[in-house]
């Protein structure tokens, strides 16, 4: 019985020690709700750029390299002070989801293989279209 006791004293001890101390945490920037909006702001504005340009007969890299640019100079000029959270892969990736989703099957683009080529795609682009800029600065 006292070692069961023991047990019983031990337990509640630690438990009050994990209750009365949290563990401190970091929160990430890209967690931000206000982030993750503005985030979703740009992708649809990209993806309605792309697929606009797609449907009037541009080819992909004009489609994409206008879409580039002018998504680009929508978050320059743009005074919300999150842009320089936001994270180019998890930009791109959210962008390539929006695009495959709204206008991929047009152009042969499904699924998660359609995502993934799109984005390796978007950021190879990217690089050439505006290789001194950084999508968020």
């Amino acid at each position: 019985m006292p070692n069961r006791l023991k047990n019983i004293l031990f337990i509640l001890i630690c438990s009050s020690f994990i209750l009365l101390l949290p563990i401190s945490t970091y929160a990430s920037h890209t967690s931000d709700p206000t982030v993750s909006l503005l985030q979703n702001r740009i992708s649809n504005n990209f993806s309605k750029k792309y697929c606009n340009s797609i449907q009037n007969g541009l080819s992909k890299d004009e489609a994409m390299t206008s879409a580039i640019i002018k998504t680009e100079n929508i978050i320059t000029f743009s005074f919300n002070p999150q842009k320089k959270w936001i994270e180019k892969e998890d930009l791109a990736n959210q962008i390539s989801i929006k695009v495959v989703n709204d206008c991929g099957r047009s152009f042969g683009l499904v699924g998660r293989e359609g995502i993934d080529y799109f984005k390796k795609y978007f950021l190879e682009i990217y690089e050439k279209t505006t290789p001194d800029r950084n999508l968020s600065n």
